[in-house]
């Protein structure tokens, strides 16, 4: 999908994105515990005396985690993507541009600000672009994070293919304008990071 640009003679800069954690305190260690299963089953790493069966147990929680952790980034994400679209609505200038929600997912995904790259890395995300959209993706799934008993393992085991359907599927939705970074600013904050600036703000004021 190559949407038609919209190029602006002014910066404009967009409310920032805050993402709140989403993880409980047993995730990293599920999600490292998939990660060897997974290396085990493709033989890339030497059974420690599991079964096929157990393996594939341990590597299905670990992808039942990332469900959930994606769902919740999207959760934030959509959330922002809502606040945008309101500021361009308002926006007498950007009201008629062919600026959509698409217009602003693809923002996320494919071109934020070099600054929200920077911060990501230091978080140690290096595929933006398979994060967000597949956040987006789970969100035009479901209403809430889905329980366990409701997902097959056929869909935890391969989500990221629905997640990325899904997310092609919400893009191909409206007609849409693509931007850039370039022109459309923002700022992305963990929630206590941002809480924590408000209140240095307020203190100094």
């Amino acid at each position: 999908m190559n949407p038609e640009p919209y190029i602006t003679d002014r910066m404009w800069k967009l409310p920032p994105l805050i993402l709140h954690p989403f993880s409980d305190a047993s995730s990293p260690q599920k999600l490292l515990q998939s990660s060897r299963a997974s290396l085990m089953l493709q033989g890339l790493l030497p059974n420690e005396n599991l079964s096929i069966s157990e393996l594939q147990t341990i590597l299905l929680e670990g992808r039942y985690c990332e469900i959930r952790m994606l769902y919740y980034v999207g959760k934030d994400v959509v959330r922002w993507i809502d606040q945008v679209t309101e500021f361009v609505n308002r926006e007498p200038d950007l009201r008629s541009s062919g600026l959509e929600w698409q217009s602003f997912a693809h923002l996320v995904v494919e071109d934020p600000p070099l600054p929200v790259r920077e911060k990501l890395r230091a978080w140690g995300v290096a595929d933006y672009r398979a994060i967000f959209s597949r956040a987006i993706g789970l969100n035009a799934l479901f209403a809430d994070a889905p329980d366990r008993a409701v997902l097959t393992d056929d869909f935890i085991r391969n989500y990221h293919q629905f997640a990325d359907h899904m997310f092609a599927w919400k893009q191909s939705q409206n007609p849409f304008r693509s931007v850039r970074s370039a022109d459309f600013d923002f700022e992305m904050f963990a929630s206590g990071e941002y809480s924590r600036m408000l209140e240095r703000q307020w203190q100094e004021h």
